[in-house]
């Protein structure tokens, strides 16, 4: 069973990275600071709302599995 679980973080992790590598920058880095005002009002539409929400059902996800493997094994 641990086995299975180790894999199955392994492909949530892999999908993980896959969905954020996907995901268009946004440049809010440190440009942020000098009061851009298009991270206030730009809203997500289409596919950047779907791998968003997929980024975050995967990082629970990831970390679910994460601490049922420690308590399990």
């Amino acid at each position: 069973m641990t086995v299975f679980l180790m894999v199955l973080q392994v492909i949530v992790a892999i999908g993980l990275i896959a969905v954020v590598l996907m995901q268009k920058s946004k440049g809010e880095g440190l440009g942020a600071i000098g009061g851009s005002a298009q991270m206030f009002f730009d809203q997500a539409r289409g596919l950047d709302r779907v791998l968003e929400k997929a980024t975050t059902y995967l990082a629970v996800a990831f970390m679910v599995l994460s601490i049922v493997i420690s308590i399990w094994g």
